[in-house]
């Protein structure tokens, strides 16, 4: 399956938005954003509750944000500490954007890699194998991507109680998910789900 991002191809370019980064190094730095139809940046208060999760963990974090899109919340951990963040995603224009808003904090921890998520995965000589401390995983909803996700991140790239973000819809049936992924925290909005598990 080969549609990996969180957006759509057709898009004006033109158009920009932005997001925010709430706490850390970078606070109050805001980062432009390609207004691609489908793109969904996790929302502030989201991403208040996500990292207040994650104090414990963040800093000096190899981090891996799958489906990358606006990239906020890679930007985020690299903010609050994190070692270094690998963004994954196949929109060509918006992997552009990434590594400009890279370039423009001048974060030297970082890459933007164009490609498909799950075809990087499968990748099984990557220099990221067995070293993720922590991945974002927030794919199109509904087209079965968490589950074929985290049955490739169990096979070789998870670091010893590495730390998996899932968003998600409310209705995802999370017995899809890997079952060495203890669950640590959950939280419902509406239609969408927001969890954090612990690879055991």
């Amino acid at each position: 399956m080969v549609a990996q991002s969180r957006v759509k191809s057709n898009f004006n370019a033109k158009n920009i938005g932005s997001i925010r980064i709430i706490a850390g190094k970078y606070r109050g730095r805001k980062l432009p954003v390609i207004d691609a139809e489908g793109l969904r940046p996790t929302t502030d208060r989201v991403k208040e509750t996500l990292f207040n999760w994650l104090m414990p963990y963040i800093n000096e974090a190899t981090c891996l944000d799958c489906f990358a899109g606006s990239g906020s919340l890679g930007f985020e951990a690299l903010s609050r500490g994190a070692k270094y963040v690998t963004f994954l995603e196949l929109n060509q224009k918006v992997a552009q954007q990434l590594k400009q808003n890279i370039a423009l904090v001048n974060i030297t921890s970082a890459q933007v890699l164009q490609t498909d998520s799950l075809n990087f995965l499968n990748n099984t000589n990557s220099d990221l194998n067995k070293t993720i401390d922590l991945v974002f995983l927030d794919p199109p909803f509904r087209k079965g991507l968490l589950t074929q996700i985290g049955s490739k991140l169990t096979q070789g790239w998870l670091a010893d109680n590495a730390l998996i973000y899932v968003e998600s819809e409310a209705e995802f049936n999370t017995s899809e998910l890997p079952v060495n992924w203890q669950l640590l925290k959950e939280k419902i909005a509406g239609q969408v789900a927001y969890r954090l598990y612990q690879h055991k």
